[in-house]
């Protein structure tokens, strides 16, 4: 998988992180240091280990299913990335809680929730035959690096942009699984 490929990747799962960065941003009325490194840390620890884990999960079945696996991976980039688009048009709600989600369990469940449509690209990526490591890496680097981008500018974007984030990451998705099955198409022809 070439370098373009990846980031496309890495920028459309880092969607949902830098979606609640940004809503993060807002709630709390100032970011420390702290606050920041927790959200950035966890959320791209957690995006680096679920496509790590889809894809030791899509190894053990792919050789079983290699003659229709580009189909697979097609569904699965849709139904993420038409889950992305269908949470991005949909409007946020408007409650502030007053925990800090930098914390605790709402860190963990944060981080879980922002990162498990990378468990489905990992899948993805082993059916497709393509190494995890250095895709993994970028997507976690990413993934970190835009919650600190999240965070800094919650306050100033405001709610009225954040939810409308996760569009842009599923149509890229989207796109991508396009792109494999007109490649397959192409090969196969």
């Amino acid at each position: 998988m070439d370098f373009l490929a990846v980031m496309g990747i890495a920028l459309a799962l880092a969607m949902d992180a830098f979606a609640v960065a940004l809503a993060t941003g807002m709630v709390l009325r100032r970011v420390s240091g702290r606050q920041a490194f927790r959200l950035s840390f966890h959320f791209g620890l957690f995006q680096f280990l679920m496509p790590v884990i889809g894809w030791l999960a899509g190894r053990t079945i792919a050789t079983r299913i290699a003659t229709f696996d580009h189909w697979i991976v097609f569904a699965l980039l849709m139904a993420v990335g038409g889950k992305m688009i269908k949470d991005g048009l949909q409007r946020p709600s408007d409650e502030v809680t007053s925990a800090d989600p930098t914390k605790g369990r709402s860190l963990i469940i944060l981080s879980v929730a922002t990162s498990l449509d990378a468990l489905a690209v990992g899948m993805s990526m082993a059916l497709l035959g393509v190494g995890i490591v250095f895709p993994s890496i970028v997507i976690g680097i990413v993934a970190a690096a835009l919650t600190l981008v999240g965070l800094r500018l919650g306050r100033v974007l405001g709610q009225r942009f954040g939810h409308r984030m996760a569009i842009v990451g599923g149509v890229v998705l989207v796109a991508i699984g396009v792109r494999i099955l007109v490649e397959h198409f192409g090969h196969a022809g």
